[in-house]
């Protein structure tokens, strides 16, 4: 199969090019590709030490890497340059394990000057106004805001003067498998359609239906109805056994963690329950309503 430029002309216009870091003398040069991309070799880039995340799923990398193999890289990651010629990475580390475990030697990403946030925010911002941009464009530019400049959503909704809602539902789209986000840059399937595969679980079942969208041209309720029926719940399916609560101990500490607060969880003999996330004061929520915001968290 011959892969797709999957960048995009838009995707590349995000950044200009001289937003990127001028290099000293004798250092390597990252060849530019579409505008404000640029190149980089992954022995070139550190992971980021204060990343909050720890753990990745092995078999949902394997299938990102996959994907990556078959049409390549939809969205760029980002890094900042640092001494050495070598780069930190900022946002992006699912993608840069998934591509070494494809094999890639070199990435697409952007590369953020360390005082440039205020020009690289106006940049985006005014780039989202476009009305040439698609969905996954646009999508990504939310992201871009949010990961590198520091924006929870609800100041993302403000910045770009668009309800919470529709801040949401586009940004929803980067969960699809790359095939799909694909499809959708290339207007194969609508943002209507998109918003309807989003809500099935599973990525080879997403698949299936763009497929079947693709091939028989079926319109956004008819997609609508086909989600509707495959997440209904089969009547002979029994409930399964509720897991103890032991087994989540694991899971129970990450949180607390993460949140920093005393994470517990409730429940009854029925298999139903709750995670309580305590708070002491309205300062303490809105920290944890800002971490919400951040992992993007519905």
């Amino acid at each position: 199969m011959t892969k797709k430029n999957s960048l995009g002309r838009g995707l590349g216009a995000l950044i200009e090019s001289q937003e990127t870091e001028p290099r000293k003398v004798g250092m390597p040069v990252a060849p530019k590709i579409n505008g404000g991309v640029s190149e980089i070799d992954v022995e070139l880039i550190d992971a980021n030490p204060y990343q909050p995340r720890t753990i990745f799923d092995e078999e949902t990398l394997n299938e990102l890497a996959s994907s990556i193999k078959e049409i390549g890289i939809i969205q760029p990651i980002t890094l900042k340059e640092v001494e050495g010629g070598r780069y930190l990475l900022i946002s992006g580390e699912r993608r840069l394990r998934a591509s070494k475990i494809a094999g890639l030697t070199k990435l697409p990403a952007y590369i953020r000057k360390a005082n440039d946030q205020n020009m690289l925010e106006m940049a985006l911002i005014e780039n989202i106004q476009r009305e040439d941009l698609d969905a996954i464009e646009v999508a990504i530019s939310y992201q871009r805001l949010i990961d590198e400049c520091d924006l929870t959503q609800e100041l993302l909704s403000k910045r770009v003067g668009k309800k919470r809602a529709t801040v949401t539902n586009y940004m929803r789209l980067l969960k699809l498998p790359a095939e799909i986000q694909l499809g959708i840059k290339e207007k194969k399937i609508s943002m209507g359609h998109a918003r309807a595969l989003v809500n099935i679980e599973k990525p080879q079942e997403q698949l299936k239906i763009f497929y079947k969208v693709v091939d028989q041209d079926l319109s956004v309720r008819k997609v609508e109805e086909l989600v509707r029926t495959r997440n209904m719940p089969k009547e002979e399916e029994k409930p399964k056994e509720p897991k103890s609560l032991k087994d989540y101990d694991s899971l129970k500490t990450d949180l607390s963690k993460l949140f920093q607060a005393n994470i517990d969880f409730k429940r009854s003999n029925n298999g139903d329950g709750k995670i309580v996330i305590p708070f002491k004061s309205d300062e303490d929520l809105e920290r944890l309503i800002a971490i919400f915001d951040k992992l993007n968290i519905k």
